[in-house]
């Protein structure tokens, strides 16, 4: 999952990627500031083991989880009001936007998994 296909992402970069932007807004769902920057949403340390990669991969899906109870628990009433500040948008629109460019990103894990069994020999 680490393997680079030509020029593309890794599936490792791409999990990380997701998972950084689901952290920062668990961080907000949890009281906390909006700390993440776009500048360092692919700054993943190479990974040296099969378990460095699996803690990744867990820390991912952890979050995931917690993504989901935290929208399940919300009041609809906080869908409309600003997600940290007004330049943001609404709670509802990053939520939507979140899910949108998770969708994005796992469309490109798919091809290059594809990528990876077609080119194995």
């Amino acid at each position: 999952m680490i393997q680079k296909v030509e020029n593309l992402n890794s599936i490792a970069l791409l999990t990380f990627h997701i998972n950084y932007y689901l952290s920062g807004i668990l961080n907000v769902f949890n009281g906390g500031d909006l700390e993440i920057r776009d500048q360092f949403s692919f700054d993943l340390k190479d990974l040296k083991s099969e378990e460095e990669w699996n803690t990744l991969v867990n820390d991912f899906l952890n979050n995931s989880e917690m993504f989901v109870k935290h929208i399940e628990g919300m009041s609809e009433s906080i869908l409309d009001d600003f997600f940290v500040d007004e330049k943001y948008g609404s709670y509802s629109r990053n939520i939507e936007g979140f899910i949108e460019h998770s969708y994005y990103h796992l469309g490109q894990v798919s091809l290059i998994r594809k990528l990876i069994e077609q080119n194995k020999p």
